[in-house]
C-alpha cells in the first residue's frame, strides 16, 4: 500500500476543506504543519508556512507539484493534467492563492468546498 501524507496548514479553511474533499475519494494521512513533527519529512515550520507539502512513496512535492500530484491519485485527471500544462503560471497561482487566503475568490472557493463536503 502506497502511504500519501499531505502536510497543510491547520489553520486555513481553505486548506482544511481541501483537506476533506481529497479525503472523500483518496485514502491519505493529513497532518496539520503546526502541530506535527516536521523533522521526520524533513521539512521546516518557515517551509510549511508557505506550501503545502505531498510525501509519498519516499518523494516530496511541495505546492502546486503537490496539488497536482494528489488530483491525479483523486482521479481528477485533467485537473492535474491542467496544473502540470500550466507550469509557471499553475505555479504562481498557487503562491498567490496561498498567500491571499482571506481574498473574495479564496473565500469563494472555500464556500464552494465546503458545500461539496457536506
Amino acid at each position: 500500500m502506497n502511504q500519501i501524507t499531505v502536510i497543510f496548514d491547520g489553520q486555513c479553511e481553505l486548506c482544511q476543506q481541501s483537506v476533506l474533499w481529497i479525503q472523500r475519494k483518496l485514502a491519505i494521512t493529513a497532518l496539520p504543519f503546526q502541530t506535527s513533527d516536521l523533522s521526520a519529512y524533513n521539512l521546516t515550520r518557515e517551509q510549511c508556512a508557505k506550501q503545502v507539502y505531498v510525501v509519498a512513496n519516499g518523494v516530496t512535492y511541495g505546492g502546486a507539484p503537490a496539488i497536482a500530484f494528489l488530483l491525479k491519485r483523486r482521479g481528477n485527471r485533467i485537473q492535474s493534467g491542467l496544473i502540470k500544462a500550466s507550469g509557471p503560471i499553475g505555479r504562481a497561482a498557487y503562491r498567490w492563492i496561498a498567500s491571499h487566503r482571506n481574498s473574495w475568490p479564496v473565500n469563494l472557493a472555500t464556500t464552494v468546498l465546503t458545500f461539496l463536503n457536506r
